[in-house]
């Protein structure tokens, strides 16, 4: 009788994504069986022999793990995600890609960056980065780590990350600010509701209208460009309302060409 044995009923003997520890230990899988390894998850061990065949989107691998994690943490600040993780070991190890995707929208992983690796090291290792100006949503992380001859692990963010709507309206100043030609303005939108952003020269006439529309809650950044403007000092102004809410702010700006 041919034996099918799922992936997840091993995962108290070997290493389950994502792994925090390197084990050492030898499997063996008697005659007939069939293994069935589901995409995202690597079964690993010391030694590992098969008698019979494997399928599924998983992989494989035998020989020590090339990095022992032992941590991978996040924090939230507004619309800035912060990543920390820690290692007591490297072995070969290039680096890391880090890796986001967004739970409400395509939910398709994305290579963000990339954080170098120590090599080979028994020294403990701490590793961070900052993910900024997210819209509001919900996001998962994992890290590819990889070493000099291109094999990797993914090691797994535990939980999912929250990026909430504002709590109150704001605008940036312009960065960079002067601009030449091109600048930037962030705004936020703590409900939805209507939004324009208007530029007006020194003498208060209307030159540029960036954004009149609806907007639902959330973080934005527009962009100026003033390659058909002179050089000199600008005034940008956004009105918002919804809700019952009105916010205005006005700021200057230098375009210098």
């Amino acid at each position: 009788m041919i034996t099918r044995i799922f992936f997840i009923i091993f995962c108290s003997i070997v290493i389950c994504y994502p792994r925090f520890a390197q084990t050492n230990s030898e499997i063996t899988y008697d005659p007939g069986t069939t293994l069935d390894i589901s995409a995202g998850a690597d079964l690993c061990a010391t030694n590992i022999v098969i008698n019979g065949t494997y399928s599924g989107g998983g992989s494989i691998c035998d020989g020590p793990l090339p990095v022992s994690l032992t941590s991978f943490t996040s924090t939230v600040d507004k619309r800035t995600v912060i990543l920390q993780w820690i290692t007591t070991w490297e072995l070969n190890n290039s680096g890391f890609d880090v890796e986001r995707k967004s739970i409400l929208t395509d939910g398709q992983w994305s290579r963000i960056s990339f954080v170098p690796g120590s090599g080979t090291t028994s020294e403990l290792k701490s590793y961070y980065f900052k993910d900024e100006k997210l819209n509001t949503g919900k996001y998962e992380y994992r890290l590819k780590q990889m070493d000099y001859n291109g094999n990797f692990e993914y090691y797994s963010l535990a939980d999912e990350v929250t990026i909430t709507p504002p709590n109150i309206f704001s605008m940036s100043q312009n960065y960079p600010n002067p601009g030449n030609p091109n600048s930037k303005i962030n705004f936020d939108m703590p409900v939805d509701g209507r939004v324009s952003i208007k530029i007006y020269d020194i003498i208060g006439r209307e030159v540029i209208t960036l954004i009149d529309e609806i907007r639902t809650a959330d973080y934005y950044t527009v962009e100026f460009n003033g390659g058909n403007l002179a050089s000199g000092v600008y005034i940008y102004r956004l009105v918002a309302e919804g809700e019952g809410q009105k916010f205005t702010d006005v700021k200057k700006m230098m375009l210098v060409k």
